[in-house]
């Protein structure tokens, strides 16, 4: 984010990611959570062997989660650093101001000296 960015934006940028990441990770385990209620309800009910196909869609299901979940931590990461980066870049925008208004008054000082 820019210096010039309030810290309230940041912070609700920093929220709406988790939130969308957080939204992913349930979605994908309520999807695994239901694919096997229905592959245990198909065992039961018909007394024969969950069919291959079933178990390779929940392998598939839980893969995902996994890489979900790897891609939330990496997120989370990259929002503390850029957070880092961001408190920097303020404190680099503060000295450049502070230097800008010190000029400014050297400048004043030197037209006085030099009238």
């Amino acid at each position: 984010m820019a210096a010039g960015v309030p810290a309230e934006a940041q912070s609700r940028f920093g929220h709406s990611v988790k939130g969308l990441l957080t939204e992913k990770v349930t979605s994908c385990g309520t999807d695994v959570i239901a694919l096997t209620k229905q592959v245990l309800k198909g065992s039961r009910s018909a007394e024969r062997p969950v069919p291959s196909f079933l178990w390779q869609l929940l392998g598939q299901a839980a893969r995902n989660m996994v890489l979900q979940e790897d891609a939330i931590l990496h997120s989370e990461d990259s929002l503390r650093k850029m957070a880092i980066i961001t408190t920097h870049l303020q404190y680099q925008q503060e000295a450049i101001q502070k230097n800008v208004e010190q000029s400014s008054n050297l400048q004043d000082q030197l037209s006085h000296l030099l009238k």
